[in-house]
């Protein structure tokens, strides 16, 4: 079985090796770790974007809100865990992402990764949130004390000094989360 997909509360898939998803609902942090876990595997890798109380400079941000084109999300999800796995022996991979609200504080995206050794669940977690951030049609809303705009400056890390095999492309530049195109009325 392939990739789970949702728009309701995020459950694991009861066979498969990736676990991608979209949702309106708090992202399960724990759980998403807790399922990365495999015995072959001595490393498990977790990273959790969080909203912030500032951002370009502005302080006071209450809010981020996600919106994403939700057809293309899980396709380009599962296409990151595939890439991912072409460039390093993995166990688990979790890849999941929120719309709508997500207040400051609040988890908006986890990866997770489990490997036989930590540099490359390390480099396959680096790799995943590049990736998403640069490839997935998902927009980010901040507000703050004031205002609110459409988030201009995400820019994901360079990882192209991150451990793969010898033979793998390295992550495009480019930035993530910018806002949606503008739609004629």
């Amino acid at each position: 079985m392939g990739p789970v997909a949702t728009t309701g509360v995020l459950a694991p898939p009861e066979r498969g090796e990736e676990w991608v998803g979209l949702t309106a609902s708090p992202l399960p942090v724990g759980r998403a770790t807790d399922w990365a876990v495999r015995a072959d595997c001595g490393a498990v890798v977790t990273f959790c974007g969080t909203a912030r109380d500032h951002a370009e400079g502005r302080p006071g941000v209450t809010e981020l809100e996600y919106e994403a084109y939700e057809e293309q999300v899980v396709p380009r999800l599962a296409a990151i865990a595939a890439e991912a796995r072409s460039r390093w022996e993995l166990g688990r991979l979790v890849l999941l992402h929120r719309v709508g609200p997500v207040a400051v504080g609040e988890t908006s995206v986890v990866v997770a990764v489990s490997s036989a050794h930590r540099p490359e669940a390390f480099a396959a977690a680096r790799f995943a949130i590049d990736r998403l951030k640069a490839t997935v049609p998902i927009w980010k809303r901040e507000a703050w004390d004031g205002g609110e705009d459409w988030g201009l400056d995400a820019t994901p890390l360079d990882a192209t000094d991150a451990p793969t095999r010898p033979d793998a492309d390295p992550v495009p530049a480019g930035a993530g989360h910018h806002p949606p195109p503008e739609t004629a009325p």
